[in-house]
């Protein structure tokens, strides 16, 4: 793997700080890890060595597989293979906390043959979250092998296959959808269309067309999504102020807060919080 992938694996082996391993499963380890490399242009090509997949919980960062770039935040799973040529930027900086799923040798038939990367929609991040919660806690292999098929039966290849004639519109597409989705992963959620449009050069009916277009969802869609799952990331570091988190990710308040988590969820944060201690 790339330099800064290989010192996110090192934790994945429970380094002092940086996490450590969640359990053995079926021929699965799972590892929790928090990324603490920077660099924000791609660091150097490496092969991958083993089977993994890779389930952000916050932050984002790039990933070139294979040549393919791909953005990734908690939206978004990777997966990839022995022999994968990686190259990965982190632009935002350290912090990305996620899940590593390591499969033992022989295991990779589970798996597509080819690297790739799933979309993670609402319910299967919930599971994602509840896993680690009764993992950190202390559970049984059964109990945990069960929360982990939930959630990989939840992963949906993204096979959109979106792109229009010329490749290199595709690209630029692409391009533009990412950019605006670092600038959301880094914080800027109360920012409304016109403010986005201006950050990354363009107008805003353009932009909301071709976000669409690329990622099959609005940006009010997309944005909330990824304010639900920062309220859940810090609920499950322990913040317990429902009023503060409102105001941190741009709710109008603390009941807008419990409208939208409902809606995405189908529980309350009050609920969610006690599945995630």
């Amino acid at each position: 793997m790339g330099r800064s992938c290989r010192q996110c694996v090192a934790r994945y082996a429970g380094s002092p700080g940086t996490g450590g391993c969640l359990g053995h499963l079926d021929g699965m380890r799972l590892f929790d890890a928090r990324c603490g490399v920077r660099g924000v242009t791609y660091g150097p090509p490496a092969y991958e060595t083993a089977h993994r997949l890779v389930l952000p919980r916050s932050g984002a960062y790039l990933v070139r597989i294979n040549g393919r770039e791909v953005f990734v935040d908690s939206a978004t799973a990777i997966l990839t293979r022995p022999g994968d040529e990686l190259r990965v930027a982190h632009p935002l900086g350290c912090g990305d906390t996620f899940t590593a799923v390591h499969l033992d040798a022989g295991g990779g038939d589970r798996w597509p043959r080819a690297a790739c990367h799933f979309r993670i929609d609402d319910t299967t991040d919930l599971h994602h979250r509840i896993l680690v919660a009764a993992c950190r806690r202390g559970t049984d292999a059964l109990t945990a092998g069960e929360r982990l098929g939930t959630l990989l039966h939840g992963l949906n290849p993204d096979t959109s296959g979106y792109g229009p004639r010329r490749p290199a519109t595709a690209v630029a597409h692409r391009r533009l959808a990412a950019d605006t989705r670092e600038l959301l992963a880094d914080g800027r959620h109360t920012a409304g269309l016109t403010a986005l449009a201006a950050q990354v050069n363009c107008s805003p009916h353009h932009l909301s067309r071709i976000f669409r277009a690329v990622t099959g969802q609005t940006l009010t869609e997309y944005r909330n999504r990824m304010r639900v799952r920062a309220v859940l990331a810090d609920l499950q570091d322990g913040e317990d102020c429902l009023r503060t988190l409102a105001a941190r990710y741009g709710f109008a308040d603390q009941s807008h807060l419990t409208r939208v988590v409902r809606r995405h969820l189908g529980r309350s944060p009050s609920a969610v919080r006690g599945l995630l201690r």
